[in-house]
């Protein structure tokens, strides 16, 4: 039985009808180890890289190459929340899984059309020597599911103002909290909000200067002590076996993209929970 998220247990909009204008919809990926195939929409497994292209290695540990962290094949998403560039049907994340100045991991998107049946493909290569074993996400399959979601630290700050004193009477008077159960989905997802553990921090494209879309958020586990009521899928505690990242303080890595600027620049964040 494929992981799903549990019924909402409150009707956001008829609560808090001010946060309808932020609706969006995030596929949650929900993956679970298994042994996911080439082809295969997938996490931390193999990739479709065309033998021809040299496998990528990370910019700032020169010949140190780069793990797959996430394959999505276009055609295995329920809704296309974020808008694959014309004549791609495949996006593709690897990391550099060693320690970086500044930052936990370093990145690489990939965007492509899927090389046809029988073409050759590259085989990935080991791990690199000094890789954190904490950044080696294990093979995947993955179960994506569309969700809608709301903001919760991007929620802007003069209407988390006018909203809070309904918040808190909500949590104390049912239990619920908006920004831990009725606003962002947590694990790895795609589009949507970012998962953010901290004050959000949304990069500027460094073509022109303007604030980058979500992509992709990967966090360390699909719910905490706080939000797993509400989002575990029923019978799987926060901890289901999964790809057994460990992001900081189970926090998480948010990438971002331009859409408006050829070739799709992209931007990470991270923080700790």
């Amino acid at each position: 039985m494929n992981p799903r998220t549990p019924g909402r247990p409150l009707d956001v909009e008829a609560l808090f009808p001010e946060v309808a204008p932020y609706r969006r919809r995030t596929v949650r990926l929900h993956p679970r180890a298994g042994s996911p195939r080439r082809r295969d929409s997938s996490v931390g497994g193999p990739l479709l890289w065309p033998a021809e292209e040299p496998w990528p290695t990370c910019p700032d540990h020169p010949g140190s190459p780069m793990v797959a962290v996430l394959q999505l094949r276009l055609i295995d998403l329920p809704e296309e929340v974020v808008p694959f560039p014309d004549g791609c049907d495949l996006l593709q994340v690897l990391w550099c899984p060693r320690d970086h100045d500044g930052c936990w991991v370093e990145p690489l998107v990939v965007w492509r059309r899927a090389p046809a049946k029988g073409a050759r493909v590259r085989p990935a290569p080991p791990p690199p020597a000094g890789a954190v074993r904490q950044y080696l996400p294990r093979p995947c399959t993955v179960h994506p599911e569309a969700v809608t979601e709301y903001p919760s630290w991007d929620l802007p700050q003069e209407l988390w103002d006018a909203l809070e004193e309904r918040f808190d009477r909500l949590e104390e008077e049912r239990g619920w909290a908006y920004q831990y159960h009725l606003s962002t989905a947590p694990g790895i997802k795609l589009g949507g909000y970012p998962g953010w553990s901290q004050e959000p921090d949304v990069p500027r494209c460094p073509v022109c200067r303007q604030p980058m879309e979500h992509l992709l958020t990967v966090e360390s586990t699909e719910g905490d002590a706080l939000s797993s009521t509400a989002w575990t899928p029923a019978d799987e505690g926060p901890r289901a076996e999964g790809p057994g990242l460990t992001l900081g303080d189970l926090g998480g890595v948010y990438l971002f993209e331009c859409r408006r600027c050829p070739g799709r620049p992209f931007a990470q964040r991270f923080d700790c929970a």
